[in-house]
This record gives structure tokens, C-alpha cells and sequence, in this order.
């Protein structure tokens, strides 16, 4: 278990962690984000990843439309409409604000073509929940959603991550915050909520695999930012 995990260990989303560590491992402790942590990630790489995680968050409320539709719940169906008014009139709106600031403008990302590893995973992620249910598709969302979390944590609680300086510490600390933190346990949360609704423990094999490869797709997310500095 992670250091400073906030998560019930016999929590679904623990036991998914726990099935794939190889892989959670490639993820969240990537070159990308020691770099990032060190503040020697070179800017070409991060701009680039902004871009394509603006590109992303379309897709991702469309996931959180899809819940909507898949949900069979007056609760769920609330759950995911207020999730994707939150990512279309919040997220992506501070998304932009933040982009700015790095001297990117909305239009600037919209004429951006999406990278294939942002098309790889945005449409894994629906296709799991255009074939499965709502499970399905939450199990295939939490690598993005709680392993950033845990990600800003990493950062924010190593020692040897430059803090003061660090021109990308805006970002650690978002993501390590507690209103991030929130929204990670919420979606922990939900997925045992989904998990005793959907029979989830009885189709924890395929679960697994969802997730597990959902994870090598967060992965190949930060080699394609890492990739990005050969064309800076």
C-alpha cells in the first residue's frame, strides 16, 4: 500500500491496485512524473501533455454521460450528471486558466490533433462502457482519477521532490490537495457502491483486466509527454 493511503484496503479499487503492481508502478512512479517532481521536466514535454489531457477531459465527460445512460439509479444518474457538469463548466474551465498561464489558449488546443495514445485510451475507456455496464466503466476511469491522487501525494510527501522553484509545483499541488483528494476517495467510493449494485466481486478477473489496462494506458499517456521533447 502506497504511503499515506487514504483508501480501505478491502475496498475494490485497493484490490485492483493490488492485482496489477507491475503496472500501477509504470504508471504513477514514471519518468514523467520524476521529472516533473524534480522540476527538470523540459517545458515542450508538459505543454505537450497539457494539450492532449485538454483533448482527454472531452472524452472524459463523455464517459461521465455514458455513466448517466448506463445508470439504473435515480442516485447514479445524479451522481454522473452533477460529474459531468463539474469536468465541462469546472474542470475544463481551470484546465484552460491553468493552460494560459503556460501560453496556451483554448484555441491553440483545439487545432491540436489528438495524439494516438489520447485516442487509445479515451476510446478504450468508452468502449468498456459501450460493451459492459456502468462497472465496467468506472473500473476503466479509476486509474485516471485516483492515481492522480495518489500521484500529487507521492510528490508532495517525497523528500526529494523541489518544492520551492519548481516550475510545474502548481500542478503538484492541485493534485495533491484536498479537494482532489476528495474527488479520488468519491470515486473510490463509488466503485464499491457499483461493486455490491453490479456483482463485482464475482467478475473480479475481468475487472482486473479492465483496469490493468487502463493503467498501461495511463503509462503510455506519460511517454507520449516524455516523446514530446523531441519536437521542442
Amino acid at each position: 500500500m502506497p504511503a499515506s493511503d487514504p483508501y480501505d484496503p478491502e475496498s475494490l479499487f485497493a484490490r485492483l491496485r493490488a492485482a496489477c503492481p507491475d503496472e500501477w508502478e509504470a504508471y504513477t512512479r514514471h519518468a514523467f512524473v520524476r521529472q516533473l517532481g524534480a522540476g527538470q521536466l523540459p517545458e515542450p514535454c508538459f505543454r505537450y501533455y497539457l494539450i492532449q489531457d485538454y483533448l482527454f477531459l472531452v472524452h472524459f465527460a463523455r464517459a461521465w454521460a455514458l455513466t448517466a445512460f448506463k445508470s439504473d439509479t435515480r442516485a447514479n444518474v445524479r451522481r454522473a450528471a452533477s460529474s459531468l457538469w463539474a469536468i465541462i463548466d469546472m474542470e475544463m474551465e481551470l484546465h484552460v486558466r491553468f493552460c494560459a498561464g503556460w501560453g496556451l489558449t483554448e484555441a491553440d488546443m483545439d487545432s491540436v490533433p489528438e495524439a494516438v495514445e489520447t485516442t487509445a485510451y479515451t476510446r478504450y475507456v468508452i468502449d468498456r462502457g459501450m460493451a459492459g455496464d456502468v462497472l465496467d466503466l468506472q473500473v476503466a476511469l479509476a486509474p485516471c482519477i485516483v492515481g492522480y491522487a495518489e500521484i500529487g501525494r507521492t510528490l508532495r510527501d517525497d523528500p526529494s521532490t523541489m518544492l520551492d522553484g519548481n516550475p510545474y509545483r502548481e500542478w503538484i499541488d492541485m493534485y495533491a490537495g484536498d479537494e482532489y483528494g476528495d474527488v479520488a476517495l468519491d470515486a473510490v467510493r463509488f466503485l464499491d457502491t457499483l461493486c455490491a449494485e453490479r456483482g463485482g466481486s464475482e467478475r473480479l478477473d475481468s475487472l482486473i483486466s479492465t483496469f490493468t489496462q487502463a493503467t498501461r494506458l495511463e503509462a503510455a499517456f506519460w511517454d507520449m509527454g516524455l516523446a514530446a521533447k523531441a519536437a521542442g
